[in-house]
Order: C-alpha cells, then structure tokens, then sequence
C-alpha cells in the first residue's frame, strides 16, 4: 500500500472496549486490582501511541452501567484508580489531549464528578486527540435518555421532524464522529453494549491479548487491519 493510500485509510475515531484486567490477574496469581492498576497504565499510553499515529478520537469503555453488579471492593478500586488519574491527568494540556467523558455521571461520586468536569474544561483548547471515557456508559441507556428527551421536547411542540442526525444530537457523542473502528482485546467478541447506535457501520476487530498486554504492535495491527477492510456503508 502507497503511504498516500494508507493515510486516507487512517480511522478518524478507535473505540476500544478494555477487557481482561481481571483475568491477567488471575494468570499471575493476583488480586484482581493488580490487574485493573496495569490496565490504567496501559490506558494512558494507548491514548498517546494512537495520538502519535494521527487518530483524532478515542473511545475507551471504562466503566459500565453493567458493572455496578461486581464486588463493592473491586467497584471502590476502579473508582479510586479513576481519582488518581484525574489527579495526574493536568500534564494532559501539555500533551495537547482533549478528555472527554460520557455516560451517567450522577451515581458518581461529587468530588468525581467536580475534578472531571474540571478536566474537560482545562484541555477543552487541546487540538490533539481527544480521549473519550465512557463512565457508567451503556448504549441502551444512552438511547432511552436520547428517546426521552426527545419525547418530552415533541411534548411541548419543539420537535418537527425526528431524524437519524437529531437522534444523534440528543447523544452523549453529538459533535463526535461514529467510531470507523471498534477493536477489542481479551478474545471475547460481543459490544456488551458499547456505542450501540454509533457502531452501526463501524469495522470490528478481535483480539487475544489482554487490555494489560496491550502494546504499540497492538495499535498498529488494528490500524493495519482497518487500513486492509473495504467500507461500502451499503454500496457495492
């Protein structure tokens, strides 16, 4: 492939679902914490290697609406691992990284909630990537909040015309491309309910790996990969 095709072949926006903390822990012999602290890590670096390879967005699965179900002490964890990264997440300006967060933030907690809204404000200026953290994210929910807000606006006669781009307005990802692509890692291979109306016509990619092994090879198969897939979005 020419370097000019392979330019144009460059997703604009990665949708990662990061799996399979808890089973590296596991294969170590390790609190599954270990495994969650490796993955954040892993995270902070992933942003930065696809931002080096010119994405312009990416979507990181971090938390799901799902995933209140788990053990207090691993949700606590997850929830103190995502404080210590807003606490170190300011050298963000530096890096020119734009952060973004999507779901529901009202279950979190206040102080969460402040320091994130803090850190959307501060890179808000950044032209680099932007790293999108879905939080308490679930595609259904995101949809039935859309629905509702639109059915509440036809309510009171402030709706004409209901269309794929309002619907798309009324998400958390208005303003934001659809993900060309959506990889995941850990060799499961389902959305568990990831970007459920913006995945229409995005490639899929799996992978063996574990979200905690996740490497710069790793970002480059998945660039390769979507370099090599023909998108028709229905044409021939």
């Amino acid at each position: 492939m020419k370097e000019k095709d392979a330019e144009k072949a460059l997703p604009v926006h990665v949708g990662l679902i990061m799996d399979g903390n808890g089973r590296w822990a596991k294969r170590r012999g390790l609190p599954r914490s270990f495994g969650h602290k490796k993955g954040a890590d892993t995270f902070t670096k992933a942003v930065e290697w696809f931002g080096n390879r010119g994405v312009k967005y990416l979507t990181v699965y971090a938390f799901s609406t799902e995933n209140w179900k788990r053990p207090k002490e691993e949700i606590d964890g997850i929830m103190n691992l995502l404080d210590e990264y807003l606490d170190k997440a300011d050298n963000n300006v530096e890096k020119n990284i734009k952060t973004v967060f999507i779901g529901d933030r009202e279950r979190l907690d206040k102080n969460l909630q402040n320091k994130m809204r803090h850190l959307e404000e501060e890179t808000s200026g950044c032209t680099g990537i932007t790293a999108i953290l879905a939080i308490n994210y679930g595609g259904r929910d995101e949809i039935v909040r859309a629905v509702r807000e639109i059915a509440k606006e036809a309510k009171y006669g402030k709706v004409n015309e209901i269309t794929e781009e309002y619907i798309g307005n009324k998400l958390y990802t208005a303003g934001i491309p659809d993900p060309d692509v959506i990889a995941r890692p850990s060799g499961e291979q389902r959305l568990s309910n990831f970007l459920l109306w913006q995945s229409a016509y995005s490639e899929f990619i799996f992978m063996d790996t574990l979200w905690p092994d996740f490497s710069e090879k790793d970002v480059d198969y998945i660039l390769d990969e979507y370099a090599k897939r023909n998108r028709r979005f229905g044409a021939l």
